[in-house]
């Protein structure tokens, strides 16, 4: 039996309330209106069902449950009376006291703290394991700790027997590491890349040294006046400027900054900095490994003044380790004396290629490996070691330029840009050189071990010739031979 018909008012029938194939008793879904005017079937998936809203089936997707966001849900409701959605404004980004994110005092503050933690703890256990097997107590041992710290950024310590002014260089390295990472993570939370300016990663270096510097303030008044002390206000800016200087190559860095002002430095001298800090580098590793094997070949006096010690075996292990914080200095000495220039160890000493003449020494291991005169015959080759690694810098330059001509299918690098470059890296490996000179130096006490280290100003010279000449032979050869 067909189904019942609805007349409309022209008297025609329309389509039944029921669709036949459906099954009994389910009402048709209402037809969408065409364009046209015509009704138009309702759209259904493969299956039969009814197909979802598209903004339906977007939440659903979403995980939203096919609703709309409570924000928009108002919105939708009064859809019928000509309302929008109401939007949810964003958060800003930006300024310095945003939501989630902590001010850069804060951010300054506990990333100094943790650069001083980390370089503190290390510094503590050593000399503490030492001063306790020497029958100290652990607050004489947290004490010497804090002393080898702030020596270690080059604050000069009074004790009974003078000044002690030479700073550890692998402790230096060490907070010059952290605080670079400080001035990293405190850019990222005060979000300098978003508008990276210079004012503001000075902000951020100087927020990490003044923190950094009050820490090194309070460290010099908890050591008293007992045993080594330092100068609270001396240790104060001393500790400010390393940790200012440290955390403004970080703070460059994460901002971007270091490589926009590196792409606007002209190549010639872009090439000479990377060319002088290579080579100045290759130098410094060529000292490492003659004051490693200078060290080894005296192994036995090392070991000899290690046990004259008589502190245990924990002890002489805190000796050790503590030797093993002076190795860079040795390295940088090392270079000197390759260069040249060599150094003293005490007032009126000279440790030279050419000369030595030494007193009366201290019973520290690193000083066993001490040349016991000139160097002459087959030993006189290691003069030629910092014009190797000036030569070695050349062919760098020249290969890198080579190759990047290469690449860019260009002609090969003109001969007045390639010497350009190799003439800056000169001066730049002596001032490299002159710097580390400097700061691997410093007295041991009175009297005559006053003057320990190199003449920074002599290696610095030295330096600047030899791997002047050194760069200049590489860079040539390698461009008229012109092979990469």
């Amino acid at each position: 039996m067909p189904p019942p018909t609805v007349p409309d008012r022209s008297g025609r029938p329309e389509r039944p309330e029921t669709d036949p194939t459906a099954p009994a008793g389910r009402r048709a879904e209402p037809a969408e209106a065409d364009p046209a005017g015509r009704r138009a079937e309702p759209r259904s998936d493969p299956a039969g069902r009814r197909a979802e809203p598209a903004e339906r089936a977007e939440r659903r997707r979403n995980g939203l449950g096919g609703k709309a966001p409570p924000e928009e849900q108002a919105g939708l409701d009064r859809r019928g009376a000509g309302h929008r959605p109401r939007r949810v404004p964003r958060q800003r980004r930006g300024g310095t006291g945003g939501p989630g994110r902590a001010p850069l005092a804060v951010a300054a503050a506990v990333a100094a703290g943790w650069a001083a933690l980390i370089c503190y703890l290390p510094v503590a256990a050593v000399l503490g394991a030492a001063r306790l097997a020497d029958g100290g107590d652990l607050a004489g041992a947290a004490r010497l700790g804090l002393a080898g710290w702030l020596l270690g950024h080059g604050v000069p310590l009074q004790t009974d027997a003078g000044p002690f002014g030479l700073p550890p260089l692998a402790l230096a390295m060490l907070a010059a590491w952290r605080l670079n990472r400080a001035g990293v993570h405190v850019s990222r939370a005060a979000r300098v890349r978003e508008r990276p300016t210079a004012g503001r990663a000075l902000a951020v270096a100087g927020a990490v040294g003044i923190g950094y510097g009050t820490l090194g303030a309070l460290a010099a008044l908890l050591l008293g006046g007992g045993g080594p002390s330092a100068a609270p206000l001396r240790a104060g800016w001393t500790l400010t400027a390393f940790g200012t200087v440290a955390a403004l190559f970080g703070a460059l860095r994460a901002s971007g900054l270091l490589v926009i002002v590196a792409r606007r430095t002209p190549l010639v001298l872009r090439d000479g900095l990377r060319t002088g800090v290579v080579a100045a580098l290759l130098l410094l590793g060529a000292g490492a490994g003659a004051a490693g094997l200078a060290v080894a070949t005296g192994g036995g006096e090392a070991a000899d003044m290690i046990g004259a010690y008589r502190t245990g075996l924990l002890g002489q292990a805190g000796i050790t380790l503590v030797s093993l914080g002076y190795a860079p200095n040795a390295a940088v000495w090392a270079a000197s004396y390759l260069l040249g220039p060599g150094f003293a160890v005490g007032t009126d000493t000279a440790v030279r290629t050419s000369e030595v003449s030494i007193g009366a020494l201290p019973a520290v291991p690193l000083l066993a490996g001490l040349p016991q005169g000139p160097l002459g015959g087959v030993g006189g080759a290691v003069l030629a070691v910092p014009v190797l690694a000036g030569m070695a810098a050349g062919w760098l330059l020249a290969r890198r330029r080579m190759r990047s001509a290469i690449e860019r299918n260009a002609a090969p690098p003109g001969w007045a840009p390639l010497i350009g470059a190799a003439a800056v890296g000169g001066p730049v490996a002596g001032a490299v050189l002159g710097l580390a000179a400097f700061l691997s130096g410093g007295p041991l006490g009175g009297g005559r071990l006053a003057e320990v280290g190199p003449a920074y100003w002599q290696v610095a010279a030295g330096g600047t010739v030899v791997v002047l000449v050194g760069t200049l032979i590489g860079a040539v050869a390698t461009r008229a031979i012109g092979r990469v």
